[in-house]
Order: C-alpha cells, then sequence, then structure tokens
C-alpha cells in the first residue's frame, strides 16, 4: 500500500493529512494560515502540519510516496512555483523545491481548485464524469476545470466580473465573481448588515459570538431574522449568477461547491439550484 500527503493552503488554514492509494483518510492536522506573516514563515507551518499528519497516522515517514499541494492562484504546477496568490501576498515562491529539500520527499503543486476537482473526479462526487467544474468557496472563490481526467490549467474564473464597477477584488479588478461569493464576501456584507441594522438578531450573534464568520448570518437566520435571509437572499444571488455562467459557458456534466460556505448544505445547495435553474441556457 503506499501512502500520500495532502496540504490544502488556504486563506484561512493550512490542512494536511495522509491518504492511502486508494484516497482513504489516514489521519488529518490542520492550524490558522496567518496570511499576513511572512511567506519563509508560513512555510514553516507548512512543514509542521505536513510532519504532525505524518505523526497522527502511525507511519514513518519513508512510508510517505510523495506529497501533493493546493495554494490558491497563478500556479506554474511544472516547477512547483507559486506565481502569485493575491490573498496570501505570495509572488514567485518556489514552495515544491523548500518543500522537498526540507522533508526529502517528491511534492507536487496544483492550484487548490484545480487539485479538489481533480480529486472529486478520481474519488468523489464527479467520479467517472468526463467534465467537471468544482467552485470552492473560501478566503476566495476557486474554479477548477477537469475534462477526460485532465486539468484544465488556468481556469481563474473568481476573477470573472458578475457585477461591473462593482466592489473592489484582491485582484484589482471590481465587481468580481470572488468579491461577491467567497466566504470573505458573505461576512463583508454580514458586516455590512450589523452596521446598518444595529438591534438586528445578527447583530446581537455577533456581539455573542464576538466575531463575525461565514457561519453567523446562517445562524440568524435559523432564528428567522429577516436582516440574515436578506443577507443571505444576495449572497445565493450572486453565487448563481456565478454559476449559470460558468454552465452556460462550459457545459460541464458535474458542477460542484466545497470550501467552508459549502459545509451548509441544503440550506445553501437547493435555492442555489433553484435559481441557477431559471438562469442556466437551455436552448428553448
Amino acid at each position: 500500500m503506499k501512502y500520500y500527503v495532502g496540504v490544502d493552503i488556504g486563506g484561512t488554514n493550512l490542512k494536511a493529512g495522509v491518504v492511502d492509494e486508494t484516497g482513504k483518510i489516514i489521519s488529518e492536522f490542520s492550524k490558522p494560515t496567518g496570511a499576513d506573516r511572512p511567506q519563509d514563515i508560513v512555510l514553516l507551518d507548512i512543514i509542521d502540519c505536513i510532519n504532525e499528519s505524518i505523526k497522527a497516522s502511525g507511519l514513518e515517514k519513508e512510508k510517505i510516496s510523495a506529497i501533493g499541494m493546493g495554494s490558491p492562484g497563478l500556479i506554474d504546477s511544472e516547477n512547483g512555483i507559486v506565481i502569485y496568490n493575491g490573498n496570501l501576498g505570495w509572488k514567485n515562491f518556489h514552495l515544491c523545491e523548500k518543500i522537498t529539500r526540507e522533508l526529502k520527499i517528491p511534492s507536487r503543486l496544483e492550484n487548490d481548485a484545480d487539485a479538489a476537482a481533480l480529486g472529486e473526479v478520481v474519488a468523489g462526487c464527479a467520479k467517472n464524469a468526463r467534465s467537471t467544474i468544482i467552485i470552492t468557496l473560501g478566503t476566495g472563490v476557486g474554479v477548477g476545470y477537469v475534462i477526460d481526467g485532465k486539468i484544465i490549467p488556468g481556469s481563474e474564473f473568481g476573477h470573472m466580473v458578475i457585477v461591473y464597477d462593482g466592489k473592489p477584488c484582491t485582484c484589482g479588478r471590481k465587481g468580481c465573481f470572488e468579491a461577491y461569493s467567497s466566504a470573505t464576501g458573505l461576512i463583508n456584507m454580514t458586516k455590512d448588515a450589523i452596521s446598518e441594522n444595529p438591534k438586528s438578531i445578527l447583530s446581537e450573534i455577533s456581539k455573542r459570538e464576538g466575531q463575525v464568520n461565514g457561519l453567523t448570518v446562517f445562524l440568524a437566520s435559523e432564528q428567522n431574522d429577516p436582516v440574515a435571509k436578506n443577507v443571505i437572499e444576495n449572497y445565493i444571488n450572486y453565487l448563481a449568477c456565478g454559476l449559470a455562467n460558468l454552465i452556460n459557458g462550459l457545459q460541464p456534466e458535474v458542477i460542484g461547491l466545497g470550501g467552508g460556505v459549502s459545509k451548509q448544505g441544503e440550506n445553501l445547495l437547493a435555492p442555489v439550484r433553484e435559481k441557477v435553474s431559471k438562469e442556466i441556457f437551455k436552448g428553448i
């Protein structure tokens, strides 16, 4: 049996896990990214996550055949370089070279959404599908595109504009899909709603929790807060718009959502399906 380490380099959390050759997860370890820190400092935590996940698996490091990493942004997968990652501020970061040199294990780097899409094709919701798009809703919006088991690189659809001259995005444009449909976008909309409605249930929950995150607005919605429900409706409208654009333009056999916001399950998916179905091109 062969074993591998998978690493997700997120804008909020770093995650590593040991898997076997069937895709079964043996162990996991995570810690906050600390995205405002220099890239070489974050690198030390990536290495720590890898080592801790191996330790938790009970395997010797020599049993690990390779390390696969997913990072947001523009990636030179052939040379293992993060060319640009706007959420972390990385530029021309030779990640694989540093990881392999430190751990003495071969490593491979892909765009995180591309890696997620390929994983779903191999062992997830898109198994055996000919064409697949996976959208990750995290600190940013990643879009992975796989056809016939091969990644189509450079799919930065998170930076297609869905609102002309809209909210600023980390890429420098305005109105990007990412600016509205990422967890960050949802959090920003939630904060705006709290500011405008200081006596709402949403505001009270944020005060009680001491923070606003991607879950805050859903907690308030469960208590029938109209302010929260309005935020979620607007968020779903933006998300559905971006998804419909992808479906109309690329016609995937399977489209799936991942990332932190997707953990809402049917609370999110059911209304998204309804809105997307009204916007996709049906040739009628």
